[in-house]
């Protein structure tokens, strides 16, 4: 009896085939680091946030929304990306050591719960007292997890107050370092006022619950007296400084 070979064919769903070539699509993004100024209201640098340009080689000069790319990835490729910044920063401790400058990397709530699993990455945050984590939005911690215990990973920034999740239920679960203030939110205050009160009470406010308070998205002189005159403690946009090549910190202008 003469056997017959019999070969079958792995059937894969369509819908699988295109994940996959998305997830690959995903993976192969390349990164490069910025840094935008922060600046204090009498005009000295108080910090500079850490963004990240996003780019596919299949057309490198197309950037990628930094939320859309982070949304895609997994939380253990967003640990990684958020310790490349972290020791790309770390080679510039002295800097920020000897001119009283802080850092602050963005990173959401599953990547922050997860980085307590790495030891290592912890170990360098303890040695960088300047670092500061910015917390794209305001989270809901499991019920084993104290904000105690994130807090102690590093010093905690929350961004967008006023949009989403970032709002005054944030303030009543955790004292944040310092809070920025959306630029949407400002910009609608401003225009009357009424608002332009509301806007210095709402400071106010928030100031007993941080450091201060950082107003997001200044693009005009006008906007940036607004907010000298406000009870703010410092803004960050357009007007005073663009985003600048994260390599080029040395060039940082320290005071306006």
């Amino acid at each position: 009896m003469k056997l017959k070979q019999v070969i079958q064919r792995l059937n894969i769903p369509e819908a699988s085939i295109e994940s996959l070539q998305e997830r690959r699509y995903w993976l192969q993004c390349e990164r490069a680091y910025t840094y935008q100024p922060i600046y204090k209201t009498d005009g000295h640098l108080m910090a500079i946030e850490v963004l990240t340009i996003v780019t596919h080689p299949s057309d490198p000069t197309q950037r990628i929304a930094p939320d859309r790319y982070f949304a895609e990835v997994a939380v253990r490729q967003r640990v990684d990306v958020v310790e490349e910044q972290i020791t790309l920063l770390a080679r510039q401790h002295d800097f920020f050591m000897r001119h009283g400058i802080l850092a602050s990397v963005n990173v959401d709530g599953p990547t922050l719960l997860a980085m307590r699993q790495h030891e290592s990455m912890i170990d360098l945050i303890n040695t960088l007292p300047w670092l500061r984590f910015e917390l794209v939005e305001h989270i809901r911690l499991p019920d084993d997890v104290s904000f105690a215990a994130i807090c102690e990973i590093c010093p905690l920034w929350l961004d967008d107050f006023g949009t989403g999740m970032a709002n005054f239920s944030a303030l009543s679960e955790v004292r944040y370092d310092y809070i920025k203030v959306a630029r949407d939110l400002f910009i609608m205050l401003r225009q009357t006022p009424e608002g332009r009160n509301l806007f210095t009470q709402l400071l106010q406010l928030m100031n007993h619950y941080c450091q201060g308070v950082i107003v997001e998205g200044i693009e005009t002189l006008e906007e940036w007296r607004d907010v000298q005159a406000s009870p703010a403690a410092a803004a960050q946009g357009y007007f005073l400084s663009r985003p600048v090549p994260l390599e080029n910190l040395h060039r940082v202008i320290l005071a306006l």
